[in-house]
């Protein structure tokens, strides 16, 4: 197994991390419909589409037909809540690392690298719902290097630097179909503090929610 190690983002990082990111993202579409068909008010409104089609039209293949396409669109959908998001942080912060992590005392950008590419990556800066937490963000680690522990490192690099820093804990949004992200959060102490819709209509629709995280790193003195 190839050494993998943590370091500081450096500019020639760019190309691979907003790659990391990106098919990172994309992953989670598939779950994403998954989570959607599983919603009852999905379940029931396909069903009542087939029924009505099959009862008025006596045939089978126009229902067929027609659930099959709202199947489509509403993948189209979930494709394109995921595409504007990953777009809005290609737009945002990660346009210009430098000046978004590295710049700012107390924000940092790391890569995992192995054999000299960029196989993982997680920031952190300061949240602005809380000054005493630092929020994790962007963690992604590539499909070809899970199992291995780097994620866990990343989480351990970021709980050390909001400890050096005097922060009380590190906090951290993920989402309802993030179950191996949400697995990985608790397993290094994290603790689910609250469950909400994300802001986007298609969100809203079906069901999508996101949860936020926190892990204490050190104790107020009494």
């Amino acid at each position: 197994m190839a050494e993998v190690k943590i370091r500081r983002y450096r500019e020639e990082d760019h190309e691979e991390v907003k790659e990391v990111f990106t098919i990172g993202m994309s992953e989670h579409i598939p779950p994403s419909c998954m989570h959607v068909l599983k919603q009852p008010l999905a379940q029931m409104f396909l069903g009542c589409v087939f029924c009505a089609l099959l009862t008025s039209s006596k045939s089978i293949l126009l229902p067929v037909l027609a659930v099959t396409l709202l199947l489509a669109a509403g993948r189209q959908s979930v494709s394109y809540m995921f595409t504007k998001y990953i777009q809005m942080c290609l737009d945002q912060d990660l346009k210009n690392i430098q000046q978004t992590y590295l710049d700012p005392p107390n924000a940092c950008f790391w890569v995992a690298e192995s054999q000299g590419r960029v196989v993982g990556t997680v920031s952190c800066l300061p949240a602005e719902k809380d000054q005493n937490f630092l929020e994790l963000k962007r963690m992604s680690v590539k499909k070809t290097h899970r199992g291995q522990g780097i994620a866990k490192t990343m989480c351990r690099t970021v709980a050390d630097f909001a400890r050096e820093r005097g922060y009380l804990g590190v906090m951290l949004h993920t989402s309802v179909v993030q179950t191996d992200a949400q697995k990985l959060y608790e397993h290094m102490g994290y603790q689910k503090v609250s469950e909400f819709n994300a802001p986007d209509v298609i969100a809203k629709l079906t069901n999508f929610t996101l949860l936020e995280y926190q892990l204490i790193v050190k104790h107020h003195h009494s």
